[in-house]
């Protein structure tokens, strides 16, 4: 989810305490993490970037004027940073934070306005990497608040191995249980999960072989749809993804 932004800036009324290297450009502040300074014909102005922003100091020629999220920026020796604007559910205006009561659950802030996700079933949020986990893998949550309350048998096996248990619910969804925690898997579409010769094995498996499933996909033909999903993730795995578009710098506000 880390992208790279480039938004509009605060001017803070600063000029003159720093000595341009360059006519034109932009430098990282010595002291601060979000300010920075914008040199226009040797002339310095002080700049602020968005609350929960960072200024990105990486180009050597000093010529790009990014502002990005504060943990995608290697701050250094520049630790300063303005202090905290935030609105609800939002910590800072800018940033991606997580839910304070649902670990399944975080937000995306632009400029205040908060954006809710939430982590596919058996997953939670990562507050260091920032991205959706197995719900076992992050130390802030609790496995049943997002496991819909599935819980692996009692009778766990040793350590380190699994089994596999079917959905209560859904003929295609089954867990896997590995040291006491569940995980949500899916069989690929126009298929069900089997479960095999004892209640903690199985595979998936055409749904006319598995009792009470055979309904499952109704009237859809599960060739065509086999075939669809097969093409989905060649597609998915040997195509080209572009690179988000940058945000153009919009008019500064000065004071």
């Amino acid at each position: 989810m880390a992208k790279l932004f480039v938004i509009s800036v605060l001017v803070a009324s600063a000029y003159g305490q720093f000595n341009c290297p360059l006519e034109d450009g932009y430098f990282g502040h010595d002291t601060s993490c979000d300010k920075y300074w914008r040199c226009e014909d040797g002339k310095a102005e002080l700049k602020v970037c968005g609350n929960g922003l960072a200024f990105d100091d990486t180009d050597k020629k000093h010529q790009k004027e990014n502002c990005d999220y504060l943990h995608n920026v290697d701050c250094g020796e520049r630790d300063e940073l303005e202090p905290a604007v935030g609105t609800k559910n939002c910590p800072r205006l800018y940033g991606i934070f997580a839910d304070e009561l649902r670990c399944d659950v975080f937000w995306s802030c632009w400029n205040g306005e908060a954006n809710r996700y939430q982590c596919a079933p058996g997953l939670a949020y990562d507050r260091e990497a920032r991205v959706c986990m197995w719900a076992d893998q992050v130390p802030e949550c609790k496995v049943e608040e997002v496991g819909n309350g599935f819980q692996c048998p009692a009778d766990a096996p040793a350590a380190g191995s699994f089994t596999r248990h079917a959905h209560p619910e859904d003929c295609r969804k089954y867990y896997v249980c590995l040291d006491g925690s569940p995980r949500e898997y899916g069989c690929p579409v126009g298929t069900v999960f089997k479960i095999g010769d004892d209640d903690s094995s199985g595979f998936c498996a055409d749904p006319e072989e598995v009792e009470g499933c055979e309904d499952y996909y109704g009237e859809l033909d599960l060739k065509t749809l086999k075939k669809s999903d097969l093409l989905s993730g060649l597609n998915q795995n040997g195509g080209t993804t572009r690179k988000p578009l940058l945000r153009n710098s919009a008019a500064s506000m000065s004071f």
